[in-house]
């Protein structure tokens, strides 16, 4: 067979119950045909945020290794926090480049540092601390280079190092990536050479920014609440038997009222509202990318994976708050109205609001906790892969596995090597496995632990178990077999396997270079010019 053309979609900030497939109400057609005649791996997990998450499924490294230990700053201590990708790390563009592939972006790129909005901007992009898509191996990019943008009027959209500031009444970012993606498709087919695109939409993250038509599909949808929908897509995803078990739902995150007593109610169905129709939005986009395929010929050999970065997002978006950091104005000059008000309808290019926690933790079910975290609401998401060329049949895997595993996974299917070094520096070797076998319905189980650590929020998994705590807590020790939905905390009855995941961990985390989080705090509130995490 021939090396197959390779697609990787990833979204920002979707949980865990938001596709059709895994029980939601959200109508994502496409994604549910490809997982109907694909795989789906149910335990796929990413780094809790985005990034971080970036970092390590482009290198093959975990996050730290591959230069984001924290976050797009540079803190000054360690190449493990200097906020861009390694020197010693090649991405996939790089590797599947060299083996004769066309390597193509389109999205958020957010592995290139910070980018300091009081001096040029544009002129810091493509220094040795900002490096660039072209300058990590992909031939074409059009995309941002920020971890969020303006749905309607994204700032600092660029193609191929030509900056885009001008938009159509009509533009919306998920189209136009939907658009360059095909256009760079089709320019691939008719040379006749094998391609590697990475669509990396920033949808569903905040601002919730929708088109009206694909909002309304969902007035009245959420009227019923975060209490109803979140136990009705839990009763569906058993229903549809995505799950290794039926594990108990999570109860209500405490910080979430009951619906019955949520103020607004009005507004909070509209906010999720639009959070549905931006997801409903990339699933169009993902039809009409098949639609191509199959038009040119290579519908069969093409091998597409989708998955998130992290789980759902509860951050708040308050005017005075994370909003400040970013632009109030759309390019043209339009005052945006910024922040969660109760009296602003979400959804157009003049408001900029986030859909919050009580609708987080209905992403994330049956789960606990949020992107940020390392419980399993804030790592786990859903893979779907689509390869007709070797995948007859359904499959739903259940082993543990991490977008660590994506590069080798890719290299395999392309028949392209890892290289021990690149651009005259010494490689590190890889951390992840390759998951072929798994996606063709054979049995895998992961040879290595898997480990996270982000902002002080730490786990190991090996097999069955988990140690877990969140940031200044005790560890926590779960059975994902029977408990992934982490109720049972049992470090208490085993005693002697904590301690050696503990070990396992600290000796992982000391050879990452990871900084305690009380250590590396001040130092990323002093970069960011703040003096809590609030602001």
């Amino acid at each position: 067979m021939t090396r197959p053309n390779i697609i990787l979609i990833l979204v920002d900030d979707m949980g865990f119950s938001d596709l059709g497939l895994m029980g939601s109400e959200i109508q994502t057609p496409n994604l549910d045909y490809m997982a109907e005649n694909g795989t789906l791996l149910s335990s796929m997990y990413n780094c809790a945020r985005c990034c971080p998450t970036r970092a390590s499924m482009l290198t093959g490294q975990y996050p730290h290794a591959a230069g984001i230990g924290q976050m797009c700053t540079n803190l000054g201590v360690s190449p493990a926090y200097q906020g861009y990708l390694r020197d010693d790390t090649v991405t996939i563009a790089e590797a599947l480049k060299t083996a004769g592939y066309r390597t193509m972006m389109a999205g958020k790129w957010h592995v290139g540092g910070d980018l300091d909005t009081s001096r040029d901007v544009r002129a810091q992009i493509g220094r040795p601390e900002h490096p660039t898509p072209q300058q990590r191996g992909f031939d074409q990019f059009y995309g941002f280079f920020d971890g969020v943008t303006h749905f309607f009027t994204p700032h600092l959209l660029e193609e191929n190092g030509v900056p885009i500031t001008e938009f159509d009444e009509d533009f919306y970012i998920t189209d136009a990536l939907t658009d360059k993606s095909i256009e760079m498709i089709e320019a691939s087919v008719a040379a006749d050479e094998p391609y590697f695109l990475y669509l990396s939409h920033p949808a569903p993250h905040w601002p919730l920014h929708a088109r009206p038509e694909d909002i309304a599909k969902y007035d009245g949808v959420y009227d019923k609440g975060w209490d109803a929908i979140r136990t009705a897509r839990h009763e569906e995803m058993n229903g549809n038997r995505v799950l290794k078990s039926n594990w108990d739902i999570s109860p209500r995150d405490e910080s979430a009222p009951a619906w019955s007593d949520a103020p607004h109610q009005a507004w909070e169905a509209s906010k999720m509202a639009a959070f549905a129709a931006m997801v409903d939005r990339v699933d169009q986009g993902i039809g009409r990318i098949l639609e191509t395929l199959k038009a040119n010929g290579t519908y069969d050999n093409t091998l597409i994976l989708f998955l998130s970065d992290n789980g759902g997002c509860a951050e708040f978006m308050a005017e005075d708050g994370w909003a400040k950091f970013y632009p109030d104005t759309t390019v043209d000059g339009r005052k945006i109205k910024m922040g969660n008000h109760p009296h602003v309808t979400p959804g157009d290019a003049l408001t900029y609001q986030s859909y919050d926690l009580p609708w987080a933790n209905v992403s994330n079910a049956p789960f606990r906790l949020f992107k940020h975290w390392t419980h399993e609401g804030g790592i786990s998401t859903p893979m779907v892969v689509h390869w007709p060329a070797r995948l007859k049949d359904k499959h739903v895997q259940h082993a543990a596995c991490h977008v660590v595993d994506v590069l080798p996974t890719l290299l395999e299917a392309a028949g392209a090597s890892y290289p021990t070094e690149y651009n005259d520096n010494t490689i590190q070797p890889l951390a992840g496995e390759s998951l072929i076998e798994m996606f063709t319905g054979t049995d895998w189980e992961r040879e290595q632990p898997i480990y996270w650590e982000h902002e002080g929020n730490s786990a190991i998994r090996i097999g069955n178990l988990k140690l877990v705590r969140e940031f200044n807590k005790p560890w926590e020790l779960y059975d994902m077999d029977v408990d992934r939905t982490e109720l049972h905390d049992l470090i208490n009855k085993l005693g002697p396997h904590a301690d050696r995941l503990t070990r396992d961990y600290e000796a992982w985390a000391s050879k990452q270079g990871v900084l305690d989080w009380n250590v590396a705090l001040p130092l990323v509130l002093k970069a960011w010019g703040m003096t809590d995490i609030h602001g």
